[in-house]
């Protein structure tokens, strides 16, 4: 069940809501959870951004063909459209700049495992595959290459102390309950739980977070 899922079911008359003003606000909502969480979220799967898109060249070839227009009518539409565009495309670049950033912060990290590499898209993957193998191939011109061999790798774990950099789990966030659902939270000298009800604002280390979050009890704001 996802978050639209969720909507359904408390409010069915928010289902008369043209598609592309829910599409929006869902992007708006995976913008604001991927900005204020330390690790990096899945990638929409539901055809979000294709929609997204698909939209905004609609809305580029509309202001192509509208752009000359002397009709202070027309050129009202026209300001009305281009706000509407320029706000669409601010979203979906600050959102990718913040899925970027994790990226190349903690590359390694999201390549270790097919199930860290699944939150990637394919043009993500892509990148992050390109991303690694020139730094490796620079640290290597560098300095790597003097060292023995068995100490080239970037993603060594022997002593039980790995070299692959990891976003901090500790990290606090803010969470909006979507439903009433128990609570649980490590604290630094002992753990505590509450009944939480839904549209309750609360804040938790990203850890005991997550499991809300990826289970469409809460969403990150």
């Amino acid at each position: 069940m996802d978050i639209d899922d969720i909507l359904r079911e408390v409010d069915p008359a928010s289902y008369a809501i043209p598609e592309g003003t829910r599409d929006l606000q869902a992007l708006t909502r995976a913008w604001v959870a991927e900005r204020s969480s330390p690790e990096l979220l899945n990638w929409p799967v539901d055809g979000l951004f294709e929609r997204i898109n698909e939209r905004i060249k609609q809305q580029i070839e509309k202001i192509e063909d509208m752009t000359g227009d002397m009709d202070p009518k027309t050129n009202f539409a026209l300001i009305v459209i281009q706000t509407e565009l320029e706000r669409y495309k601010f979203i979906v670049r600050s959102y990718l700049r913040a899925r970027i950033a994790k990226i190349d912060k903690h590359t390694l990290h999201y390549l270790s495992t097919p199930t860290l590499r699944a939150r990637l898209s394919e043009t993500e993957l892509a990148y992050a595959t390109r991303h690694q193998a020139l730094l490796h191939n620079h640290y290597l011109s560098s300095f790597l290459s003097s060292f023995p061999q068995t100490l080239q790798n970037l993603n060594d774990t022997a002593g039980n102390i790995s070299m692959i950099d990891t976003p901090d789990l500790d990290t606090a966030v803010f969470l909006r309950l979507l439903k009433d659902t128990l609570v649980e939270g490590r604290g630094t000298d002992t753990d505590g739980g509450m009944n939480g009800r839904y549209g309750d604002i609360v804040i938790l280390r990203w850890s005991d977070a997550k499991p809300l979050v990826d289970s469409a009890r809460a969403e990150v704001i």
